[in-house]
């Protein structure tokens, strides 16, 4: 479902009730088109968050981590000047539209009471948040700045003055009674998604579809279908649908989804409901954007060290005729006297083949013992390559190894991740490091901790370098150490010398998620106490070698696997 004008009310309703009349005590802006407001209420701290997200605008209560970036935006300094403590007066929708205006009030430098609007436009790669003075109906600042070169319609910068979107032409669901609503419905020639849309103020596709399913399964109870509709709105309960190629999130159950759907999972509130909806999305789309420099560069040195190791397997697979060239420089030395200039080809017969007629190639502007020199050099090139290309093979076969693990951990990776990953980059000469980073070091971060059923702790590598200190310094050598088979991922350590079955399958379980492999339905996972693992000289962050290892094969499972993680 989108976040339509019907999910847009029954949120404002959840949000009104939790956060209604208390102070703001932080604002942030961690990412481009996010802001978190930190807000007090009755004893309890929430967290806001307003998204004007091209693909995942929505406003909700969070309980996302995040990290701020080293210099706050200019929208966020703004909202600070004017939010910094003020009061949540209330949040309203604006008829039964994506737009929520959140109205503040506080006194100003002079102790003059000042009522600030935050709106926030939920539209597509159209939305926006931007501040207001409520009285003087003037942009204070908005997140994205639109020119009239952008939309003739209004501006949205600061100073200019607020217009609100087009209105829909359409009536409000909510402020129509019963009868007039059947009559609407009455003057529909067919139950459709988008003549449901046409009527009806505020309904997405997925609502409208659901409402025209009830329709059809009762056509002559129109007046009963839609008060039972109005119910389900009226009490909602967050459900979560997986179907075989779409999810959906829907303020409560639809008719329409649950025979379709694979799964169905209810929420205790519409915001715990798009937390577990849009986390992996969001988190995804958020290390694109930070991490959209390295994951470029490791796909142009993975492309490039793929490309090189063709080559160079093809050198061995050239190789294999060198003791041909050999042998037709020896026939040419051999009968150099038979041999007249200036031919192409030269038929001998070669004793080394039980004199077979072998056929030589020749370079006609060449004498007999010069085109002997060529071969043999030809020969000593491709002896002294075969020295070196199994060496190149190896180092080259590591290397692809390597970026496919830092790729694995691009994927995986939580946007506060990116900095260890960029680090470890820097350290290994792929990266120059900027001047902002020499002059700001990243702090080390740390393992992320599970526990299993029985209370055994369970520690996973973010990175190459984190694995390594994971592994060769911070474990016991009887600690157990996992690892998915062949397969980029995480270090993963159990800290005991005797776990349960029990618990070291659940840290396969871990490990497996934490792998390049975390949707495959069965993921070989290798076992082994860190006593039996060395790391070899000059080997990439990351990598080690191990034997006297337990394969366990397992399915990774997010739900599972989030429940047991503890930091």
């Amino acid at each position: 479902m989108s976040f339509d004008g019907i999910f847009t009310h029954l949120m404002v309703q959840e949000l009104s009730e939790t956060l209604v009349s208390g102070r703001v005590n932080k604002i942030h802006q961690p990412y481009d088109n996010e802001i978190i407001l930190v807000i007090r209420t009755k004893g309890t701290t929430h967290k806001l968050l307003l998204s004007a997200h091209p693909a995942y605008a929505r406003v909700q209560l969070t309980n996302m981590t995040y990290q701020n970036p080293d210099t706050p935006p200019n929208f966020v300094m703004m909202l600070r000047k004017y939010l910094d403590g003020a009061i949540l007066s209330s949040i309203q929708q604006i008829d039964n539209d994506r737009v929520i205006h959140l109205v503040f009030h506080k006194r100003n430098e002079l102790g003059d009471l000042e009522h600030i609007v935050l709106v926030v436009e939920l539209m597509g790669r159209h939305s926006t948040i931007l501040l207001m003075n409520e009285q003087t109906g003037k942009i204070l600042d908005t997140i994205k700045h639109v020119g009239s070169s952008q939309n003739s319609y209004r501006l949205l910068l600061p100073g200019a003055t607020y217009l609100a979107p087009p209105p829909q032409d359409a009536a409000n669901p909510y402020e129509l009674a019963d009868l007039e609503a059947f009559d609407k419905l009455s003057t529909l020639p067919e139950f459709t998604a988008k003549a449901i849309q046409h009527i009806f103020q505020g309904f997405g596709g997925d609502t409208a579809s659901e409402l025209a399913y009830r329709l059809q399964q009762a056509p002559n109870a129109r007046l009963q279908v839609w008060q039972e509709f109005k119910k389900d709105l009226s009490s909602p309960q967050s459900c979560y649908y997986v179907l075989e190629k779409k999810e959906f999130f829907t303020p409560f159950s639809f008719q329409s989804l649950d025979d379709k759907a694979v799964s169905k999972k209810q929420f205790a509130s519409l915001s715990a409901l798009l937390d577990a909806f849009y986390h992996e999305k969001a988190e995804r789309d958020r290390v694109k954007q930070q991490g959209s420099e390295l994951i470029k560069k490791v796909e142009n040195d993975l492309k490039r060290n793929e490309s090189k190791l063709k080559k160079r397997e093809q050198t061995l697979i050239d190789s294999e005729s060198a003791d041909d060239l050999r042998q037709k420089a020896e026939l040419l030395t051999t009968y150099q006297a038979q041999i007249e200039r200036g031919l192409n080809t030269i038929d001998l017969p070669n004793y080394y083949k039980e004199n077979q007629v072998e056929t030589i190639a020749l370079n006609p502007a060449l004498s007999p013992v010069q085109n002997a020199q060529r071969y043999f050099q030809k020969y000593q090139k491709l002896r002294n390559a075969v020295k070196l290309v199994g060496t190149q093979i190896a180092e080259t076969k590591q290397e692809i190894l390597y970026l496919q693990s830092v790729l694995s951990q691009l994927e995986l990776a939580h946007p506060s991740e990116i900095a260890g990953i960029r680090e470890e980059l820097i350290a290994g000469g792929y990266l120059k490091p900027s001047k902002r980073v020499q002059q700001k070091r990243t702090a080390k971060s740390k393992p992320t901790m599970f526990r299993s059923t029985d209370g055994t702790e369970i520690l996973v590598g973010k990175n190459n370098l984190e694995n390594d200190q994971l592994t060769m310094k911070l474990a016991r050598k009887t600690d157990y150490w996992l690892h998915a088979k062949n397969i980029p991922g995480s270090h993963v350590i159990v800290r005991s010398d005797d776990p349960s079955e029990e618990t070291l399958l659940e840290a396969a379980e871990i490990a497996a998620f934490y792998s390049k492999f975390r949707q495959s339905a069965q993921v070989p996972v290798d076992c082994v106490q860190v006593k039996h693992i060395r790391k070899p000289n000059g080997a990439k962050p990351g990598f080690v070698i191990y034997e006297n290892q337990k394969t366990y094969f397992v399915t990774p499972h997010e739900e599972h696997v989030l429940t047991k993680k503890t930091s």
